[in-house]
């Protein structure tokens, strides 16, 4: 009896690039198995008031028969997009693929073929990423660099992960901003959790994204990332996680020949000077010719070349001494980091529900919540409030008397060091109001923590999904309302409001992470 075909879930992250509808396409195309859902993730900052492109693309798909699910991560990056991706997903395996791939008609054959063979060690298979290039002319630099991901390793543009290892170490570490590096951490945390890491023969094409003109000097931000992977991992990462060394020295010593340029020449030393700045324009022809001679020469080539050749040098030099100061200062904690405040829904976790309420003499706290918060609040963790306040919107409520009911939770209940509310209706197109992260993210600001280091108790789905969108932990504590699915869907559920604050009071110990 042949065994079931491993389930499998799929995560893109995306900014609303068209390219998303065309790997939505392909993965509706595919020949072999379909995934058990598939979590668009988008991570612009904000809602805008006119077009989404991510909805519309996620509508086409479902018309094509995918199963696709649309949340929001509020412009955190792509780690913390695909953190808010996978958890929402209940697959064995997690399959991440980047919004501007496309997949072969076989992907999903191949894919489950390789999770199928994959033994209970391994934690991740790495498809295989094809990058055409123009056949009618040399590629420029742009595209010669986008055809190094073809030989990259544990890349997130195809790279499926096993739950348990994702669970394990806690997804991608959202300390990274951008789309470097953080598959490169994940995979080493995966390796030095005990699983393994393999390819696999599936595998996606990734098309060259047109670039403007200073594409490759913003790629310079990355030297900040390299200085986190050595402070994380130490100075052996890079052969651990297979990643080549680039050409910092070339660039430090470019960059110092140009401030001892400048530095000496007002000094009147005008023989170092010359002799630094000579030393800078060798250096930066020999790059500049580096980068240009392999390409085709085009007139619009060689401006970008000698522009950006210029410029890159002292740019990665300071994103790169900027990181190692800030490390040192302050060396990076394991991921996740503890939790350092706890955030509260309020209507039906902290006091009973009453609809619409504008009244503050109708306040009347849940059992053991005065002892809860006083517990938080000993153990030197910040506190919030989060709540939905529609009525508002709806006209049942003016915002003053929202306020005054506030005031009443904190008089009964001691103060909060932050109060986000929302009164927006739910068919606005609100960033704040949950299930979106708006509101989560506002608080974390407010109290100087990272959204990872918050935890939200609350009782419905909705809440779970707020922190879940925001990067924070999340704890449910059920209510007569709260709906069968919402319970089964949450990471982690209480019994009641107490027995929340002890697992939060858990996490900020480091007793490990509750979502």
């Amino acid at each position: 009896m042949r065994a079931a075909a491993p389930g499998y879930s799929v995560v893109v992250p995306t900014v609303g690039r068209p390219s998303l509808d065309v790997l939505l396409r392909t993965l509706a195309a595919q020949r072999g198995p379909a995934p058990q859902e598939v979590v668009v993730v988008d991570d612009r900052r904000g809602r805008d008031a006119g077009e989404d492109p991510c909805g519309a693309a996620c509508e086409r798909a479902r018309a094509a028969g995918l199963p696709v699910r649309l949340v929001r991560s509020g412009g955190r990056g792509p780690a913390a997009a695909r953190n808010a991706g996978w958890r929402r997903t209940r697959g064995e395996w997690v399959a991440f693929v980047d919004d501007d791939v496309e997949l072969p008609p076989d992907w999903s054959e191949l894919l489950v073929a390789d999770l199928a063979a994959a033994a209970e060690r391994v934690g991740g298979v790495q498809g295989r990423i094809t990058v055409p290039l123009p056949s009618d002319r040399r590629p420029t630099d742009w595209e010669r660099g986008t055809a190094g991901l073809a030989g990259a390793a544990w890349i997130t543009a195809d790279m499926a992960y096993r739950r348990s290892a994702l669970e394990r170490v806690a997804g991608f570490d959202e300390r990274f901003p951008r789309a470097f590096r953080e598959d490169a951490d994940l995979a080493l945390r995966v390796l030095d959790a005990g699983f393994e890491l393999v390819r696999g023969e599936h595998g996606a094409v990734h098309p060259v994204r047109r670039a403007d003109d200073l594409a490759s000097l913003r790629q310079q931000r990355g030297n900040a990332d390299d200085a986190t992977m050595g402070a994380l991992h130490g100075p052996g990462w890079r052969e651990r996680a297979q990643a080549p060394g680039g050409r910092l020295p070339g660039h430090v010593a470019t960059t110092a020949a140009a401030l001892v340029a400048l530095v000496a020449l007002p000094a009147g030393r005008r023989r170092a000077a010359a002799g630094a700045a000579l030393a800078w324009a060798g250096l930066t022809a020999e790059f500049a010719w580096r980068r240009t001679a392999p390409g085709p020469r085009d007139r619009a080539e060689v401006r970008r070349m000698l522009l950006t050749s210029a410029a890159i040098p002292p740019a990665a030099v300071w994103h790169r001494v900027r990181a190692e100061l800030r490390w040192r200062r302050t060396p990076p904690a394991p991921w996740p980091p503890p939790v350092r405040a706890v955030l509260f829904d309020r209507d039906g976790t902290l006091v009973h529900d009453v609809p619409y309420n504008g009244d503050p003499q109708l306040v009347k706290p849940v059992d053991g919540a005065a002892e809860a918060l006083a517990r938080v609040r000993a153990a030197g963790l910040r506190t919030g409030l989060v709540t939905n306040q529609s009525g508002v919107a709806r006209g049942l409520l003016t915002r003053e008397q929202v306020d005054a009911v506030n005031a009443r939770v904190a008089e009964l209940l001691g103060p909060f060091d932050t109060v986000q509310v929302c009164t927006d209706g739910p068919d606005a197109r609100s960033a704040r109001r949950k299930p979106e992260p708006g509101m989560v993210l506002d608080a974390a600001r407010a109290l100087g923590v990272l959204p990872a280091e918050c935890l939200l108790v609350g009782d419905i789905g909705a809440d779970v999904e707020a922190a879940l969108s925001a990067g924070a932990r999340a704890v449910l504590v059920p209510t007569p309302v709260t709906l069968p699915q919402e319970v089964a869907a949450a990471p982690v559920v209480a019994a009641s409001l107490p027995q929340a604050v002890e697992l939060a009071l858990g996490a900020a110990g480091g007793a490990g992470r509750t979502s």
